[in-house]
C-alpha cells in the first residue's frame, strides 16, 4: 500500500466528518490535519507563525493563506506525518491549487478526496434536533437520542436548552456559507478524477464500508486509469446493494 498518501475528507456540519475521520485516522494510521486545529495550537503554543496569526485574529481579520500554508508546511516535516489527512482544508479554489503545488514540492500529492454528500434537509434535521443540559453537558437529540420525558434532563429533571448554534437560521447560514466556499473545490478535485461523493445520509457503518472501499482501492500500488476505475466501480456496487435492500 502507498505508505505516504494524502487525502481530503469534506463535509458539512453534522454531516458525520468527524466520526468517518476518526475510523480513518485508527485504521489506516493517517495523521489528522485540521487547519483550525493547527492555529489553535500554533496560536497557544506562541510560535513564531502563532504570533503572527493571532494578530490578524485579534482584528477580526482572516488569517493569510502563507500562514496557514506555513504551519502546515512545517507540521508535514514531522516523521508521524508520512500519510496526511486534510480535514476542513483546502476551503477555496486557491488554496486547493496551492495545496497541489506544495505537495508536488514535497512529491506528494492527494490520492483521494472523499466528499460526504448529505442533502441540506437532513443536516438541518441532525442539527436542530440537538438539545443540551447546560449545567452537565449532557446532550440528547430529539430523533437519535431523545430525553425520557420531553424537553427534560434524564437524570436531574432539569430543562434542556438549544445552543444558538443548534437553531434552523443559524445552521442553514452556516450550511450556505459551507457551499459557498466549498463548491469551487469540489469541482476542481472532479475535473482532476481525485473526488469521492460517498451518500452520508446512511447508518454509519454503511458510509464506513463506503469510504474503506475509497480508501483501500485508493493506497494500493496500481496505474492510476486502473485505481480510477476500481474506485467507481466500488462505489456503484454499493450503490446499487443498497437499492435492492
Amino acid at each position: 500500500m502507498i505508505s505516504d498518501a494524502c487525502i481530503l475528507i469534506v463535509g458539512a456540519p453534522a454531516s458525520g466528518k468527524g466520526t468517518q475521520a476518526e475510523k480513518i485516522k485508527a485504521k489506516y494510521k493517517f495523521f489528522h490535519l485540521s487547519s483550525g486545529d493547527l492555529l489553535r495550537e500554533e496560536v497557544k503554543s506562541k510560535t513564531e507563525l502563532g504570533l503572527k496569526a493571532k494578530e490578524f485574529m485579534n482584528a477580526g481579520k482572516l488569517v493569510p493563506n502563507e500562514l496557514i500554508f506555513g504551519m502546515i508546511s512545517k507540521t508535514m516535516e514531522k516523521p508521524e506525518c508520512k500519510r496526511i489527512m486534510f480535514d476542513g482544508f483546502p476551503r477555496s479554489l486557491e488554496q486547493a491549487q496551492k495545496l497541489d503545488e506544495m505537495l508536488t514540492t514535497k512529491g506528494k500529492k492527494l490520492t483521494a478526496v472523499i466528499y460526504l454528500d448529505v442533502p441540506d434537509e437532513e443536516l438541518v434535521k441532525r442539527g436542530t434536533g440537538r438539545w443540551i443540559h447546560q449545567p452537565s453537558g449532557r446532550t440528547y437529540h430529539l430523533v437519535f437520542k431523545p430525553p425520557k420525558d420531553a424537553g427534560k434532563d434524564d437524570v436531574t429533571g432539569e430543562p434542556l436548552i438549544q445552543r444558538e448554534d443548534d437553531k434552523e437560521a443559524t445552521i442553514r447560514s452556516r450550511l450556505k456559507v459551507f457551499h459557498d466556499n466549498n463548491s469551487a473545490v469540489l469541482a476542481y478535485y472532479d475535473a482532476k478524477k481525485a473526488l469521492y461523493k460517498v451518500k452520508g445520509d446512511s447508518k454509519i457503518e454503511e458510509v464506513w464500508s463506503a469510504v474503506e472501499k475509497v480508501l483501500d482501492l485508493s493506497l494500493i500500488h496500481i496505474s492510476e486509469p486502473t485505481r480510477l476505475g476500481m474506485i467507481s466501480y466500488a462505489v456503484f456496487c454499493l450503490k446499487k446493494k443498497k437499492k435492492k435492500k
